[in-house]
Parts: C-alpha cells; sequence; structure tokens
C-alpha cells in the first residue's frame, strides 16, 4: 500500500482560491532522482502563472505548484549520486513543491548554506538559479558595467542586487513604494527609481546608460528598457506581468548594436540546470556560506494556507521572499 501525503493542488485553473489542500500518494524517485522530505516551499510568479492555467508544466514533472524547496533527502532513486540519506538540502524542483515530499534531480539539490535555516534556504534555489543563468551567465554582467533590475523588491530583484553589487557592477533598481526603494539601496543599489514618481529611462540616460537590463515586466517597459541601455547595451527579458506583447522601431539594434535576450528555468533540460547548480556552487554557495549575501524575507504560511501566500504575492506589498511552512 502506497504511503500517503499532505499536498496542496491547483483544483482548476483560476485565482488563488482555487489552491485546495488535498491527500496525495507519496511519490518515488526515478533514476537520478532523490526523494525530499519537504520543511518550506517557496513561492514564486510562475506558481501563480501555473495556477492561472497560463504555465503548464512539463509532461514529466508533478501536476502539483512549487519549484524550489528544502528538506531530508528520505530516498535515492537509481544511479542517484553525490548526496545520501539524511542530508539536508535545498532543491530546484521541475515541480511537486506544495506538499510534504517531492522528488528531484540529485544534481539539482545544494547543500543548505552554514547557518542558514530550512526557511531561508527554500528560498535560493528559483530565484539564485535564474539571476545566475541571466544576469550572469546569459546578460554576461561585469564589474563596472551599470545594472538596472525592475522590481528590485521581489525576490528576483533583492537577489539580483546582491549579487551584482558584489561583483562590482553599479546597480540601479525600480520599485513601486520609498519602502521598497529603501530596501533595495539598503541591499546595495546605488539608487532605487519610484516608478510611479520618476521615468527610469531619464535617470538612466544621465548615467549613460544601462549595459544590462533585467526586466520581468514586459509590455510598454520594453521599447523604454531599449531607450535606456547604453550603446553594446544587452536587455534579458524573464518574465512579462505587463504582458508579452509591444511595438519596438529595431533601427536602433543595428545603430546601437543591442542585444535583446531571455530564458525561463522550467523548461530548460536537467542538463542545463545541473551545470548552473555547480556554477553556484563555486561563485555563490561561499557568498551565502560566509553570510556576505542571503535571501530577504517577507512571510510565511502553513501549507494549508497557500492560497492566501498567493494573495500576498499577488498585493505586490510584499518586500522578499514567501514561503509555506510544510514539515511539523
Amino acid at each position: 500500500m502506497s504511503e500517503t501525503m499532505r499536498a496542496v493542488e491547483i483544483s482548476e485553473s483560476g485565482g488563488p482560491e482555487v489552491l485546495v489542500p488535498v491527500t496525495r500518494e507519496r511519490p518515488e524517485p526515478g533514476h537520478g532522482q532523490v526523494l525530499l522530505k519537504i520543511a518550506y516551499a517557496g513561492v514564486n510568479r510562475p506558481d501563480a502563472l501555473q495556477r492561472a492555467g497560463n504555465y503548464a508544466p512539463p509532461p514529466e514533472a508533478s501536476d502539483l505548484p512549487g519549484l524550489e524547496a528544502s528538506g531530508e533527502v528520505v530516498a535515492l532513486g537509481p544511479g542517484a549520486t553525490g548526496l545520501s540519506i539524511g542530508d539536508t538540502v535545498c532543491a530546484l524542483l521541475p515541480g511537486g513543491g506544495y506538499a510534504e515530499y517531492a522528488v528531484t534531480p540529485a544534481d539539482h539539490c545544494l547543500p543548505v548554506p552554514a547557518g542558514m535555516g530550512m526557511k531561508e534556504a527554500a528560498c535560493l534555489p528559483e530565484t539564485y538559479f535564474t539571476v545566475w543563468s541571466n544576469v550572469f551567465q546569459r546578460g554576461g554582467l561585469e564589474g563596472g558595467e551599470v545594472f538596472l533590475v525592475h522590481g528590485g523588491s521581489s525576490g528576483i530583484g533583492t537577489t539580483a542586487i546582491q549579487l551584482a553589487h558584489h561583483f562590482g557592477a553599479r546597480v540601479f533598481a525600480t520599485a513601486g513604494s520609498a519602502d521598497k526603494c529603501a530596501a533595495c539601496e539598503k541591499l546595495g543599489a546605488e539608487r532605487a527609481i519610484n516608478y510611479r514618481e520618476e521615468d527610469f529611462v531619464e535617470i538612466l540616460k544621465a548615467e549613460g546608460g544601462a549595459n544590462l537590463i533585467l526586466d520581468m515586466v514586459g509590455g510598454d517597459y520594453i521599447p523604454r528598457n531599449l531607450k535606456a541601455l547604453a550603446d553594446d547595451g544587452r536587455l534579458v527579458q524573464i518574465a512579462f506581468l505587463g504582458g508579452p506583447k509591444a511595438e519596438v522601431n529595431f533601427a536602433p539594434l543595428m545603430v546601437r548594436r543591442l542585444t535583446i535576450t531571455g530564458s525561463t528555468l522550467r523548461p530548460q533540460s536537467d542538463l542545463a540546470k545541473a551545470r548552473i547548480a555547480e556554477a553556484l556552487k563555486q561563485h555563490v554557495w561561499p557568498l551565502l556560506d560566509a553570510g556576505r549575501i542571503g535571501p530577504i524575507m517577507d512571510s510565511e504560511f502553513p501549507l494549508e494556507e497557500a492560497a492566501e501566500a498567493h494573495r500576498r504575492m499577488e498585493g505586490s506589498t510584499h518586500i522578499g521572499k514567501i514561503v509555506l511552512k510544510v514539515a511539523g
């Protein structure tokens, strides 16, 4: 007889109210996978997109939301290496984090940083994988460059500010309130721009333009981002909270040698994600172990109150990460 677990599933596409506590069969790890007993799960924008019916999980992934978690390795699938039963890790998940147990490739797990609790560790994988791969690998940010991140007080934003500042970039950020702007500057932003009151295009132009912009807004920000770039600048798109379409004059791309790129993490291959994990272990985890950077925490909800966590996230009043407490 299969063991069961508590979980929260998406009963139908819709608002936060469609997140429903259920009992499910506990998954079993496949080849190269581990089974995690989850302590905390991170709450992220892609979870809300999946809930709304706009971000289907990969065919082989759990239909449960949840793309990152911390927990204990309780079983190893055939061929899983580098971990032992009893190890505590944080992990990037293909899905299934809103549950007591989840499976994920062993290569997508990273150790809980020294001195860090399980709650904080659950906030690392989705955000750090996304920021490292897009800002540093795809965007090629280097020390001394001007970097602009939109949504600076979000989980992605607070992480990008800290990492870019640490590696020597001049960091600018946008946010929607004085409190959020203050939080961005405390983390290392040279200037936080309240987008309700100021025009980021004019501010960045006065600085000679941004060498790299990380954007999750899209919509009418796309042509404005291009205007805010310096010659040879790069725009990296990771989400479209303002919509995926815009009218853009492409002539300046040729004249000013601009680059537009972007990515989303979940559809990438297991190998690609494992390579990002290895890069994080080498370049970023020592900083976390030393306490030089770390996740900014907003709030915690019990697993069964995942709907309230989504309302908090979609209300856009939070600063930093929201988590679900799963264990005990």
